[in-house]
């Protein structure tokens, strides 16, 4: 599913970052681990295409992500991608539901069925009784599934998590790690969770690949 061949990118003013060659099968975890600053976010930013290698290749189900003209690009992360981000960038003026709805329509979807299926995907990670309420008035945690929610809209074949658990507490923290690997696994999905936090690494390492940045 993802082959990076010694990626590297360097920021603007800043230090060229070089990451090791890896590969994480199709339906795998990988755990990205490393301090603050070690680089973690900005190789799941090369593995969502969102940067470009400086040198070296990111090749996700037999694509390299890196070689793609920037609209064919944004066409491959609608069909590929599922992203949670560490800002969750939910628009306050929305519902929860029309957030997951204009999301779909960004992407260049209507709701499938309506919005049924946003309901039945916030059931699924036991969330529904939020469907019209605003993002401030949901809790971190809330807020956190909504977001995965979000992520899984579009049945991605590769999920990435920046920091999924950082501004959590643990039973919020536990929630919201259980509900993206059952997300991944009922969708076989590949999972790559970028994080410094042990938490996580208790909760995810027996089944992942780590990659120590």
């Amino acid at each position: 599913m993802i082959e990076a061949r010694e990626p590297a990118c360097r920021h603007p003013r800043g230090p060229l970052l070089r990451f090791p060659s890896f590969a994480v099968p199709a339906g795998g975890t990988l755990l990205l681990r490393g301090a603050s600053g070690s680089g973690k976010s900005t190789l799941l930013a090369l593995l969502a295409g969102l940067l470009t290698p400086d040198a070296g290749q990111v090749v996700v189900d037999g694509t390299d992500v890196g070689a793609l003209p920037a609209r064919e690009r944004d066409a491959w992360r609608a069909r590929t991608l599922g992203f949670l981000p560490q800002r969750l960038h939910l628009s306050d003026s929305l519902s929860v539901r029309d957030n997951l709805a204009l999301a779909l329509w960004a992407g260049g979807a209507a709701p499938p069925g309506g919005t049924e299926e946003i309901d039945a995907l916030l059931a699924r990670l036991g969330v529904a009784g939020l469907a019209s309420r605003r993002p401030h008035e949901l809790s971190g945690g809330q807020a956190q599934r909504v977001a995965l929610a979000r992520a899984l809209l579009r049945r991605p074949r590769l999920l990435l998590a920046d920091e999924p658990t950082a501004s959590l507490d643990d039973a919020a923290a536990g929630a919201a790690l259980d509900a993206l690997q059952q997300a991944a696994g009922e969708g076989g999905a590949t999972l790559v969770v970028a994080t410094h936090d042990r938490r996580a690494v208790a909760a995810l390492g027996e089944r992942a690949q780590e990659l120590l940045l």
